[in-house]
């Protein structure tokens, strides 16, 4: 086994997290293109493109922010240094995928991409399964009792 900090002492996700998200946008738009569905009128589609980019600047560039801070790289497939539990990682453990999942309904809207809004729920199930999974077990390997507290205190998602 690997000790931390190590290369190959990472959380072995299978690829990286935005590929889902834009796997499933490209989903919705050939469902789109197939079977389109009426969007909602261009102002609450216009009101949830910026509300969705916004959340997604504020919850990823905190995230980031944090992880720079920490000296710790944001890339699951490098190892992870340090443990982050501060700013936005006080409200939810993957401030990240949150903000990408803001994004995607963001990018939906805008583009009236009603089938990738169905599809978030098997996005978000992904993303959890392929990549969570595998991150939360590895956290709590390098970061013992520190990381099993923080998973006791802090929500997953939000």
């Amino acid at each position: 086994m690997a000790t931390p900090g190590q290369k190959s002492d990472t959380a072995g996700v299978p690829l990286p997290p935005p590929l889902l998200y834009v796997a499933g946008l490209l989903a919705g738009l050939g469902l789109e293109l197939a079977f389109p569905i009426d969007g909602p009128s261009t102002a609450i589609r216009v009101a949830g493109a910026v509300a969705g980019i916004g959340l997604w600047l504020v919850f990823d560039g905190v995230a980031m922010r944090s992880f720079r801070a920490a000296g710790t790289s944001m890339i699951p497939f490098n190892p992870s240094t340090s443990l982050v539990t501060d700013g936005v990682y006080r409200v939810t453990r993957n401030p990240m995928y949150v903000g990408m999942a803001c994004l995607y309904v963001g990018l939906a809207l805008a583009l009236s991409l009603i089938w990738a809004l169905i599809l978030l729920p098997v996005v978000i199930l992904a993303v959890d399964r392929l990549i969570i999974a595998r991150e939360e077990p590895y956290l709590e390997r390098l970061f013992g009792e520190s990381y099993r507290e923080y998973k006791r205190t802090t929500r997953r998602w939000i």
